[in-house]
């Protein structure tokens, strides 16, 4: 199957959280005019007040520490995610990701009908503060006792593809005294036998921590080293946080040895000449069935709905959150008459991997989703599985995930 045929039959079947411009989210937000018949066809919903919000943060860690991508410096291992909890006159929460900054920010909601907030196919209200996005979806679906994907249609399926997006160029740590590439392969080995059967790779290694040829000679060795070991059964994805150039974006591709690359995410900022001429060159070196991906660091969301029109692009990836769900949700149906396939950027936390989880079951033409493996006391998101390299999304009223600790 060729690729133009890939990306139709994926769309058709199913398969940095750097904040985009609110003008392009405003613009993605829902009028007056169009939510008019909310409390009508959702009485449940325009039943329940918004009587109090909570915020607060969970604890989490990833299984190792995670070490540098092309451009940043050592990721680590132990951090928090802020949270905002919803609870309405009934008695029924929701909680979820937030970009509060504080408890009078949440408070804009409060004496609010959830119907006046939210439309559940469709999103959160032109009026409504983008940062209550999450949480006001998760309160959906436990008043409506639904998961949210059925709230958004059900169109897509219950598995959807997962890859580990936790290999980095971890031979450099710790700083003292490197582990060499070893260190990557039982990385990769871990993620393997946790059950993911795709495995993102980063590399750009020539772009800041080693001298050029020698960190783009050792892109190209760890990855067909990594293929080598895992069989054609692991797809592989790269990425290179835009620390390549269009040359050696080239030259990378052309010293792998019979690697059947899944995707090339970010070689270099999205820029229609270079996009079409990598494009262009992937298909004419036995690339073609290789996804390009871009969109996730600082978008020019214009440009890549132009490429993906164009059939340039084949993958758009802005992040779950930083984008905004709703806006996923509003998005999606013109990526698929687009035929561009989508796979929201989830790096960091395992919330925004379930979220996505949601997205795919929901509408369908996620081709794939970033696997951020996460250990944590402070929420259980048990409804969760990932089986046989794939995600099972989660069966539970809204998300699925419970809240385990009290907010103030």
């Amino acid at each position: 199957m060729n690729r133009k045929h890939f990306i139709r039959s994926v769309s058709l079947a199913g398969l940095g959280t750097a904040l985009l411009p609110e003008s392009l989210f405003a613009g993605r937000a829902i009028s007056p005019e169009t939510a008019l018949g909310v409390a009508e066809r959702y009485p449940e919903l325009n039943a329940h007040k918004i009587a109090a919000v909570h915020m607060g943060e969970v604890n989490f860690h990833w299984p190792r520490l995670v070490g540098k991508n092309a451009k940043l410096d050592v990721h680590g291992q132990h951090h928090r995610e802020r949270v905002l909890q919803i609870v309405t006159d009934k008695g029924a929460t929701g909680w979820g990701q937030t970009g509060f900054r504080n408890q009078e920010e949440a408070s804009a909601i409060v004496g609010k009908p959830l119907s006046a907030l939210i439309d559940p196919q469709n999103g959160i209200l032109a009026a409504t503060p983008r940062h209550a996005d999450i949480a006001l979806f998760d309160l959906c679906g436990v008043v409506l006792n639904k998961p949210v994907y059925q709230l958004l249609g059900a169109k897509g399926d219950l598995e959807t593809p997962v890859y580990s997006g936790m290999i980095y160029l971890d031979e450099l740590e710790p700083s003292g005294n490197p582990a060499g590439l070893d260190k990557v392969m039982e990385n990769c080995r871990w993620d393997y036998d946790y059950g993911y059967r795709q495995l993102k790779v980063k590399i750009g290694r020539g772009f800041k921590w080693y001298p050029h040829d020698k960190g783009l000679q050792t892109d190209i060795d760890i990855v067909n080293r990594i293929q080598a070991a895992f069989g054609k059964d692991t797809g592989v994805l790269v990425d290179a946080n835009n620390g390549y150039s269009l040359d050696d974006a080239k030259a990378f591709m052309t010293g792998l040895k019979d690697v059947p690359l899944v995707w090339f995410e970010e070689p270099f900022h999205e820029e229609a000449g270079l996009a079409r001429d990598f494009r262009k060159w992937m298909n004419d070196n036995g690339y073609r069935q290789t996804l390009y991906a871009d969109g996730e660091y600082q978008p020019d969301h214009e440009l890549c709905m132009q490429l993906g029109k164009e059939g340039i692009l084949d993958v758009y990836l802005p992040d779950t959150y930083g984008y905004g769900f709703s806006s996923w949700v509003r998005l999606m149906p013109e990526l698929i008459r687009n035929k561009t396939l989508a796979s929201p950027h989830a790096w960091g936390t395992f919330l925004k991997t379930n979220y996505t989880a949601h997205l795919a079951a929901g509408l369908g033409n996620v081709v794939t989703i970033e696997g951020v493996t996460c250990v944590t006391d402070d929420v259980d998101f048990s409804g969760y599985r990932i089986v046989n390299g794939k995600l099972k999304v989660s069966e539970g009223p809204g998300f699925g995930m419970k809240l385990l600790k009290k907010l103030a």
